[in-house]
């Protein structure tokens, strides 16, 4: 927006960097990622930026995800910025509309608002050698030029929808997790759910009670365990209001907890046997039904999967109105699902859910570096990869937040992304006191990428199973595979010979 500054009678004309058409940074998304980054830029004095949201709100995940009984699955204290932590949270795992407002009061507190630019449906970007500019495609034709660019797109917010045959044919109402039709009331209805992944096992206890029939396929067992989720008290956020330093307190407590488990997944798969031993008790308590139990049990190493945790999950599936189906489905038809065995289940409605396309999320923007190098075709030859999950070679001044191989599997990304945030401001700096744009060496990033994968090798994740952490060449391309505090560790400060500087 545009607007009158008044200056000793004068009248000046104000335009908001969100409609400059040339800024220091672009940052792609403005979830977590994005909004984390546009607060440290301000905090470092850099307040020529823009987030760019190709939707109409902020949020990400938690604008999207609004199905029953969304919620996170980290511990609320974990699940905020170390910097702006909430005396607030309802739940120790907070729902999903609790982080909704949250970020809303990241972006107010910050005053991020004027930075904001939503339906920026960000297509490309490619870097301007002559320039030095990093020039930014939008759909509709418009094109932006910055120094930089930082990509906070997330994971998980492109909805994978399952190649089943006659999916199109069905008449009766079908929907993703992620796109929840709240104006279809499921009472009273035969629903099938397809998928049973960490969405599904939040909105099936939620929706059974509800509807005739639940027909719940499922292609693999996940591993769950018990989900320690408890109100928090008047009194406690009485107290982390009153006592910030009692809130930092007990979530480095929470934290200290949470990174105990990466000894199974970071050190040795044998760490994970008192995790099984608990998901194997969790499941034998909640389902008494011996082959229900039975076809509930995993066949492949605990954690090499997402592990997911619930209490209500089991027993919903136990009840009378729902029926597990396990022999997979043959197709769709348009009143209905054909199972492999031949067994037809009529139904009205299709909640999918399927999960989001993981693998390959970056490569949906075509980033053209150094030479015109696309960064798709680049980790198709060579495999997704990035130094410290943050740069890749011959792109100067791109910077990816929660890039290949930070994902975790035991804790907070919220911390990782801080850490990557932190990162970024170095180079930003670097680049600017010599005048031109951070360019990693490709031998720091082969090195780094060949370590990552080493430290994958033998791990939990590479034990057989098929996750989305795989990607179609079979390499791990999501999970960090070590303590969380390493990751900070090896990003908190910026080593200046590991990159060249490319002129600007």
């Amino acid at each position: 927006m545009a607007g009158d500054q008044r200056t000793g009678g004068m009248v000046q004309r104000v335009t908001s960097p969100s409609t400059r058409p040339d800024h220091r940074v672009l940052v792609v998304g403005a979830g977590f990622a994005g909004i984390g980054m546009g607060i440290k830029l301000k905090q470092a004095g850099i307040d020529d930026f823009v987030l760019l949201e190709k939707d109409t709100d902020l949020g990400g995940t938690w604008r999207d995800n609004s199905y029953p009984g969304c919620a996170c699955d980290v511990p609320s204290p974990l699940y905020s910025f170390s910097f702006e932590q909430n005396p607030e949270w309802t739940r120790f795992f907070s729902p999903a509309d609790e982080i909704w407002d949250y970020l809303r009061h990241c972006v107010d507190a910050y005053d991020l608002k004027p930075h904001m630019r939503y339906g920026a449906d960000v297509q490309g970007a490619a870097y301007d050698e002559t320039a030095g500019r990093w020039a930014v495609e939008l759909a509709g034709g418009e094109t932006l030029t910055a120094r930089a660019v930082v990509t906070g797109v997330g994971a998980l917010h492109r909805p994978r929808l399952p190649d089943i045959p006659g999916l199109d044919s069905f008449k009766g109402r079908s929907f993703h997790s992620a796109h929840w039709d709240h104006n279809h009331d499921l009472t009273g209805r035969r629903v099938a759910v397809i998928g049973t992944g960490a969405s599904a096992i939040q909105f099936v206890p939620q929706i059974q009670p509800a509807v005739e029939q639940l027909d719940v396929y499922q292609r693999t067992a996940p591993w769950v365990t018990p989900k320690p989720d408890r109100e928090i008290s008047d009194l406690e956020k009485s107290l982390f209001r009153r006592v910030p330093a009692a809130m930092t307190a007990f979530r480095a407590i929470v934290y200290a907890v949470l990174e105990t488990r990466a000894l199974g997944f970071a050190v040795h798969p044998r760490f994970m046997a008192l995790i099984e031993r608990n998901a194997r008790r969790h499941l034998a308590r909640q389902v008494p039904d011996v082959d229900l139990r039975a076809r509930l049990t995993p066949d492949y190493q605990i954690g090499c999967k997402r592990i997911l945790l619930s209490n209500d999950y089991y027993p919903a599936l136990s009840q009378p109105n729902v029926e597990l189906v396990t022999t997979g489905i043959e197709r769709v038809t348009p009143t209905g699902i054909v199972d492999r065995s031949g067994v037809a289940r009529p139904v009205d409605t299709i909640v999918l859910g399927t999960g989001f396309q993981v693998t390959g999320n970056l490569t949906r923007l075509r980033l053209r570096g150094l030479g015109g190098e696309d960064l798709a075709d680049t980790w198709r030859r060579k495999g997704a990869g990035a130094h410290l999950g943050i740069s890749v070679s011959g792109f100067p001044n791109l910077f990816l937040l929660v890039g290949p191989n930070t994902g975790l599997g035991h804790s907070s990304m919220i911390y990782m992304i801080e850490s990557q945030v932190a990162h970024v401001i170095h180079a930003l700096r670097l680049g600017e006191q010599h005048g031109g744009a951070v360019d990693v060496r490709q031998d720091v990033q082969d090195t780094y990428v060949e370590d990552v994968q080493g430290h994958l090798d033998g791990s939990v994740w590479q034990s057989g199973c098929s996750s989305w952490y795989i990607d179609e060449t079979g390499r791990n391309t999501a999970i960090w595979p070590r303590f969380s505090w390493q990751y900070r560790q090896r990003t908190r400060r910026l080593r200046p010979h590991e990159y060249a500087i490319v002129p600007t």
